[in-house]
């Protein structure tokens, strides 16, 4: 288990959440609320790191909406700072660049 992951479930859990502007309208585009995906958190799986993004840390989760679809979100946290945990954006994975797991791109 990653322990950049358990950061970012450790926020969540003691509600040391942002949503980025960009998250909001990706989230509302998709029909996606922030209440699945915090709820979610605990099962969601690692797609991707990126420790050294400009920003700071990243992490791409594989999660699940209410009804199961998945959906991917990028976590991160402000770089310069551990806290607060940053929904970035989140998408629906395109089943033609990722593989059926949606864990891995397709080359």
């Amino acid at each position: 288990m990653s322990d950049f992951l358990n950061t970012i479930r450790h926020l969540i859990a003691t509600g040391d959440i942002r949503i980025s502007d960009h998250g909001y309208d990706e989230l509302a585009e998709d029909g996606i609320t922030v209440k699945e995906l915090l709820g979610g958190i605990d099962e969601a799986q690692i797609v991707e790191e990126y420790p050294d993004y400009p920003k700071g840390s990243c992490i791409l989760l594989l999660q699940n909406d209410k009804h199961g679809n998945p959906v991917h979100v990028l976590w991160g946290i402000p770089k310069g700072y551990d806290k607060p945990v940053v929904l970035v954006t989140s998408y629906r994975p395109d089943p033609k660049r990722w593989d059926q797991t949606f864990l891995h791109r397709i080359k």
